[in-house]
């Protein structure tokens, strides 16, 4: 018996040490009969694997179905919206509740379920994500070359509980906690589709600025990548080093730093990948360096040809092999500009029509090179770059609202139960 470190102020008194067992029933699910698969059309019932499991919910987008025929053999295996899931296997400790649309749906056999349960479902839901699960799942061993959480091991889980008017208190507060979270998930999604909506306006001319007196803007020219480029730059439009130049024996603990492919996002420098080589193999590979502020492209899908600004955390990288360095005419051409016309669908597209390669895709340089692009006049460029850096901007707020979000949730996850 025992109290958490934050608490609401109207409740006092101990909790009480359960275990899963006597607070609820744990029951498997079941695995699709031999000899059926499941189905993409909606004309049975559906199935819910842990694939398409979150933590809180199921992804409706991926669900499939059980045919008709095969309904009957596993219907006993079906979980309701009043029961908890856990999978079990595969990703260990997703645990969920399912939405209405997908009441009675079949169970994967890679999932539990808990069922008849005797205290607040959503207190229980939120205790299972705080934390304690992880640490039992840590804990128990497994057998097998698939690790595998036992139903067992869940029923003699401890669980905490306080009265039920304090776990419906806390179940409340972190709901709102979790709404407030999925408002701001969905207003970055619709600035997402907004920034999409207005880049296929203005990159389709549907769109178009005025000059600061007032004054149209004159005609898009037909170019090529290739025209964008800075020719008095050494290196300004160049691939990264042959992968036998550099080796894992290569990279060091601190030094210049390698800019690998997972780096370069869909229009973003993603920076929780680090590694690094020294500067003297930095300066024997100085054709392959890059610089803050320059563009970087990929090769490589998914998808090719996505490409993002190097960032300002250190003075120079060196890029990956499957990297390539763009250096833009700054008298004709805005990088930022060229930034988003590159992450553009239609230049994208083109990137793909001449890749090779069947399960990933690959551009050669000399094929990114003579890639079509249309472009204004450097001050409609720059006014272009500007509107959809704001948007941008906005859209990293939001971010970044969530993030903090996220962290507080798991302050309060961490401190509000025993």
């Amino acid at each position: 018996m025992t109290t958490p470190k934050l608490r609401f102020k109207e409740f006092d008194g101990c909790w009480v040490e359960k275990i899963i067992s006597e607070i609820a029933d744990v029951r498997g699910g079941k695995r699709l009969p031999k000899g059926y698969s499941l189905q993409e059309e909606n004309n049975g019932f559906p199935y819910i694997t842990v694939t398409d499991m979150e933590n809180g919910t199921v992804n409706l987008e991926k669900i499939r179905y059980v045919p008709l025929e095969a309904i009957d053999q596993i219907k006993r295996y079906r979980i309701s919206v009043d029961e908890i899931y856990i999978s079990v296997a595969g990703t260990l400790g997703l645990v969920g509740i399912i939405p209405q649309e997908l009441n009675n749906a079949n169970l994967t056999e890679n999932a539990d379920k808990l069922t008849n349960i005797k205290c607040n479902q959503f207190y229980l839901l939120y205790y299972l994500n705080n934390g304690s699960l992880s640490k039992l799942i840590d804990s128990v061993s497994t057998i097998g070359a698939q690790p595998k959480l036992a139903l067992y091991a869940i029923q003699g889980m401890p669980i905490f509980l306080p009265s039920l008017d304090e776990q419906t208190k806390i179940a409340s507060f972190l709901s709102a906690v979790d709404e407030k979270i999925s408002q701001l998930t969905q207003k970055h999604a619709l600035l997402s589709q907004y920034k999409q909506g207005m880049m296929q306006k203005l990159f389709s001319q549907q769109l178009r600025f005025k000059a600061d007196d007032g004054s149209e803007f004159g005609e898009w020219e037909e170019k090529t990548l290739i025209d964008s480029v800075d020719t008095n730059i050494k290196w300004s439009f160049t691939g990264g080093p042959f992968g036998s130049n550099l080796k894992s024996e290569d990279y060091t603990e601190l030094g210049i730093r390698i800019i690998q492919l997972q780096n370069i996002g869909d229009g973003a420098f993603l920076n929780d990948y680090k590694i690094y080589t020294s500067p003297e193999k930095a300066n024997e590979l100085l054709s392959c360096n890059i610089y803050p502020d320059e563009i970087l492209i990929s090769k490589m899908g998914d998808p090719v040809a996505r490409c993002c600004i190097v960032p300002k955390h250190h003075d120079r990288y060196v890029m990956c092999s499957d990297g390539i360095r763009l250096v833009v005419d700054k008298k004709n051409y805005s990088s930022i500009f060229m930034f988003y016309q590159i992450n553009y669908q239609d230049f994208r597209q083109s990137a793909s029509d001449v890749s090779t390669g069947s399960t990933r895709k690959r551009i050669g340089l000399s094929d990114l090179k003579q890639l079509p692009i249309k472009v204004p006049c450097l001050e409609e460029q720059t006014k272009i770059a500007n509107f959809l850096s704001a948007i941008d901007q906005k859209i990293e707020v939001v971010a970044q609202q969530i993030e903090q979000a996220k962290t507080w949730k798991k302050g309060l996850l961490q401190q509000m139960f025993v």
